[in-house]
């Protein structure tokens, strides 16, 4: 599931979902405001649940570690 969520410095901020332009943090934020997955995959329709899921494991595993990098590799 976290190999959805890319590591490239280059692509929104260095955490974006499949190497597109949408960076988690964008994702979770729409989540923490209320909004649901299936009115996000409305708005970006290329993006799939599995994505949104991705993001929201990412947060979870990333209040544990200390490098986001030990979360991802």
């Amino acid at each position: 599931m976290l190999k959805r969520i890319t590591i490239n410095p280059n692509i929104s901020f260095g955490k974006p979902i499949r190497n597109m332009r949408y960076p988690v943090e964008i994702m979770l934020d729409l989540l923490a405001v209320g909004m649901t997955i299936e009115e996000i995959l409305e708005d970006y329709p290329d993006l799939e649940k599995e994505d949104l899921q991705a993001c929201i494991l990412l947060a979870n595993e990333a209040i544990r570690v200390k490098s986001i990098h030990n979360v991802i590799l």
